[in-house]
C-alpha cells in the first residue's frame, strides 16, 4: 500500500511546538488518572486500533532538566520498545538524543513506574521489531516513508540496580 503524500505542514516550525504542548497536556492528564485517560493513542491508525502509551522520563543532555514524554510502545518479552518517529519529521526527537546521553531512566505505564536502560536497536533487532511496531501502529510505516532518516527503534530493558 502506498503511503499518503507527505503533508506540506510537516516542515512547519510550529509543528514541534504543537507536539511539545499537546504532550505536556497528555502527561498531566495521564499522571492524574494513572493512565486511564491518555494511556491509549486513538489518533491516525490508533483510531480503529488504540495503541498503549507510556510516559518516558529523560534528562536534558545540556540542561540537566528532567522531562516526561508520552510515547506509543509495544512489549517484547521483558523489554518495552518505543520509536523515535516524531511523526516523520526530518530530525530525531530531543528525547532520543537525551536517552543516548543518559540511557538509565524510568518509564511509567499506568500507575507503575519502572527503571529501564535504553539501547538503540541494532539493524538485526530493528528488522525483527519494526513489523511488530507497524502491526501495533500502521502509521509508523507512513512516517518512515515521509523522512529520509532511518527512524530509530529504542529498546527499554528492565533495570534492577539503583539509580
Amino acid at each position: 500500500m502506498t503511503p499518503p503524500p507527505r503533508p506540506k505542514q510537516l516542515d512547519s516550525p510550529v509543528l514541534p511546538k504543537i507536539f511539545k504542548y499537546t504532550g505536556k497536556i497528555q502527561v498531566w492528564v495521564y499522571k492524574r488518572t494513572g493512565g486511564r485517560i491518555g494511556g491509549k493513542w486513538r489518533i491516525g491508525a490508533g483510531f480503529r486500533k488504540p495503541v498503549p502509551t507510556l510516559l518516558l522520563e529523560h534528562r536534558g543532555r545540556k540542561s540537566g532538566t528532567t522531562h516526561t514524554t508520552p510515547l506509543l510502545y509495544i512489549t517484547d518479552d521483558a523489554d518495552t520498545v518505543i520509536v523515535a518517529s516524531q511523526g516523520g519529521l526530518a530530525k530525531h526527537p530531543q528525547w532520543y538524543h537525551n536517552l543516548r546521553a543518559a540511557p538509565d531512566t524510568h518509564i511509567q505505564i499506568g500507575r507503575e513506574r519502572h527503571a529501564v536502560h535504553a539501547v538503540t536497536a541494532d539493524p538485526r533487532q530493528r528488522a525483527r521489531l519494526w513489523p511488530k511496531l507497524v502491526d501495533a501502529y500502521a502509521d509508523f510505516d507512513t512516517y518512515q516513508a515521509w523522512t529520509e532518516r532511518e527512524i530509530p527503534v529504542v529498546i527499554l530493558r528492565p533495570r534492577t540496580a539503583p539509580d
